[in-house]
């Protein structure tokens, strides 16, 4: 399980970094995007923060099943944001949130303390 793990993290944290830092970066396609979302651009750097952090975490021992669950929240977002306002497909989104479920299932051990249960 250590490789598929790692595996998972590894496309997690390519397919992240590269829109997280799109976001943050201002390509014209994201600025786009979110001017049709209509929230202001301002979330579009929150999203890209939300996006790096969650990759970051991913990689902290003990941390991989807050980043997975970050990340996946964001594509639960990304998923609604298409199926709702942007169209044509939530494909990718979805796929990519099925890799976070996956990863959140590898560390399902880390939660019971996040929730208070040692």
């Amino acid at each position: 399980m250590k490789y598929v793990s790692l595996g998972l993290s590894a496309l997690l944290t390519l397919a992240f970094i590269g829109a997280g830092g799109a976001k943050l970066a201002g390509v014209e396609m994201m600025v786009a995007t979110y001017d049709t979302i209509g929230l202001g651009q301002w979330f579009r750097y929150l999203t890209g923060i939300v996006e790096i952090v969650g990759v970051v975490l991913l990689w902290i021992p003990g941390r991989q099943v807050v980043g997975a669950a970050l990340l996946g929240a964001t594509m639960v977002g990304a998923v609604l944001a298409h199926w709702f306002i942007l169209g044509p497909s939530a494909v990718p989104a979805i796929g990519l949130g099925l890799l976070c479920a996956a990863v959140l299932y590898i560390y399902r051990a880390q939660i019971p303390p996040y929730l208070g249960r040692a």
